[in-house]
């Protein structure tokens, strides 16, 4: 089965709806961050129904009544950051804009930088003409480096992604990985010499990593996972992050084995967070969805490693309006992966027009703790 992972591209448009640039000087931590209650913090993609700022501006407004934070995830615009990390880019104003639309909702943020393809990440994305795909290319080490350091710098994330979903291009790329593991160390040590307090990772696909997408590298056997790919991250790995879409592999919620994700649990001792995942709620394409699978999943993972979860984000609280998507989607030469993303329009834990589905409440009971 292809792999079927997802990008939200449209965040750019929350940095739209501020209507300004936000401050020069960086933000300051929250005084009362969740992320030192002691508790999950619960999150969301800001992904609007629509490609519109009005939806965007609801959005943002119905997050504050279900999560604690926004995922932020944009990937890396490699000239604009290859010489230097300071400068003035779309990018930066976009981003600034985006955490300013985020704390006026009394939302805090995590962020994760992305050099890859969502819809496939396998691949590189956005690189310049004549710039090799490859993470040993002293172009690519440089932007992303600067790329992190400006985050850093200007909001002050608690914790940092540096990746998304790394296995699936290590994977695909034997001989790249090593390269973007040195980039990693080096991203690492650097960000931790000026905020030690950040907490820095990268995200792992679950059923990847346990191999169930079928047509598997050699040595890689259904069912069995892949620790050599996180570990090669040890010992900076401040924490262990996964992303997980089961519908690509069970038929039904109910079929998530009791022990899924419960091998975390024994084969770390470090905290836990799922930075990405859902599932269907309708069928879709060759997958079968339905409301009472939604409820399943979240049960799954809240069961099995819920106690050592520092965050959780959902991928979307509401359902998208597909048309509205694919309309900017072929304006941006994206028109093929309209197919792809429409495994996900059904994923939200409330319908387009924003009726919850019955997993809402589950996911508010987990978070409030009532």
């Amino acid at each position: 089965m292809k792999r079927i992972l997802i990008a939200i591209f449209i965040l750019a448009l929350a940095a739209l709806a501020c209507g300004q640039s936000g401050p020069a000087t960086p933000f300051p931590t929250p005084q009362n961050s969740v992320f030192d209650s002691g508790r999950t913090a619960y999150g969301f993609f800001p992904s609007p129904p629509e490609v519109s700022l009005d939806s965007v501006f609801k959005l943002y407004k119905d997050l504050g009544g279900h999560a604690d934070f926004v995922l932020i995830q944009q990937n890396d615009p490699w000239e604009d950051f290859v010489n230097s990390v300071d400068g003035e880019s779309k990018t930066r104003t976009d981003l600034t804009n985006q955490v300013a639309l985020a704390r006026q909702n009394k939302l805090e943020y995590v962020f994760v930088i992305d050099a890859l393809n969502g819809l496939n990440r396998r691949d590189f994305i956005g690189l310049p003409a004549g710039w090799e795909a490859s993470f040993a290319n002293p172009k690519v080490r440089a932007s992303y480096k600067n790329y992190a350091l400006w985050v850093v710098r200007q909001f002050r994330p608690r914790y940092l992604g540096l990746a998304s979903e790394i296995n699936t291009y290590m994977d695909a790329h034997p001989d790249d990985a090593p390269n973007f593991i040195s980039l990693y160390n080096e991203i690492y040590a650097a960000v931790k010499t000026e905020a030690p307090d950040t907490q820095i990772f990268v995200t792992f696909q679950w059923e990847d990593l346990n191999n169930l997408f079928g047509q598997n590298e050699a040595g890689h056997e259904k069912g069995t996972i892949n620790w050599d790919e996180v570990e090669a991250f040890e010992p900076n790995l401040d924490l262990w992050v996964i992303s997980s879409y089961p519908f690509g592999v069970f038929k039904s919620g109910a079929e998530i084995p009791a022990d899924y994700y419960a091998p975390l649990l024994t084969r770390t001792s470090k905290p836990l967070a799922v930075a990405e995942g859902g599932y269907t709620s309708k069928p879709v394409g060759p997958f079968n969805g339905a409301p009472e699978d939604q409820v399943a999943y979240l049960n799954a993972i809240h069961n099995q490693i819920g106690s050592r979860l520092t965050f959780w984000v959902y991928l979307l609280l509401n359902d998208f309006n597909l048309d509205s998507y694919a309309k900017v989607m072929k304006q941006q030469g994206q028109g093929s992966d309209v197919g792809t993303l429409g495994m996900f329009a059904s994923v939200g834990l409330r319908s387009f027009d924003g009726t919850p589905k019955p997993a809402l409440e589950l996911w508010d009971s987990f978070r409030t703790g009532k």
